[in-house]
């Protein structure tokens, strides 16, 4: 697999004239036109926008959840606007780490097994020893064998952040990963996500209407009504 300092393109992520737009009763409704954006290996961006602006729409298309209407998203080089589903999935085990508002841990999973999960999806040899070592990294070593049920919405969004950082992305992208967090929680987790963030060199690309979180990132996106200002 290639290592972050092995990537010789100048960008990790490339749009060019992304778009999307779906069929309503009234016609064609344009959630994003035309953005092209170049993120470089290491960067922090934040997408900001007023709700409705297109930053979700355009974060799972950065991250092949989603395909374009119009233009095309590389990733490492890689045109994934040309794959298929698989391919896009096979991309983003390889290079990709997600967190989420809503956590999306699995109830019946402990945290340790929720944070081994993807290594043990990608044939990792010793998935449970580098789990471990991520939620100690994260305070939650006294809680490995907790289910999400069992921890506080704060301490389940620092396993969130231990299962995303585990297989050492080259990308992170995390929707409004402080949304559902009191501000003191909130203000901890972005602690966490920065500190890991400059620990791996990832690439981190943020939607948040956080503007302690956005003020974090080296750079912003900022929508309104689809287009980038």
């Amino acid at each position: 697999m290639q290592t972050h300092s092995e990537q010789s393109k100048p960008f990790i992520i490339e749009t060019q004239n992304l778009g999307k737009s779906v069929p309503t009763s009234e016609g064609e409704l344009h959630i994003l036109s035309s953005v092209d954006l170049i993120i470089k290996p290491g960067e922090s961006i934040a997408i900001v926008g007023e709700s409705g602006s297109g930053k979700t729409t355009l974060l799972s298309l950065l991250a092949g959840l989603d395909t374009p209407s119009t233009g095309s998203v590389s990733i490492n080089g890689r045109d994934m606007t040309a794959m298929n589903e698989d391919g896009r999935a096979a991309l983003r085990n390889e290079l990709v780490g997600f967190v989420f508002q809503s956590f999306q841990l699995l109830p019946a999973l402990t945290a340790l097994e929720n944070v081994m999960l993807p290594l043990e999806l990608r044939g990792d040899g010793d998935a449970e020893a580098a789990a471990r070592a991520l939620l100690a990294r994260v305070g939650l070593a006294r809680r490995l064998t907790h289910t999400p049920k069992q921890l506080s919405g704060g301490e389940q969004q620092r396993v969130a952040l231990a299962r995303a950082f585990v297989t050492e992305p080259a990308i992170l992208f995390a929707d409004e990963p402080t949304g559902n967090l009191d501000s003191k929680t909130g203000a901890h987790i972005i602690d966490l996500l920065f500190e890991l963030n400059q620990e791996q060199h990832t690439t981190l690309v943020l939607v948040t209407h956080d503007a302690s979180l956005a003020a974090r990132c080296g750079r912003m996106v900022r929508l309104a009504a689809g287009s980038m200002l």
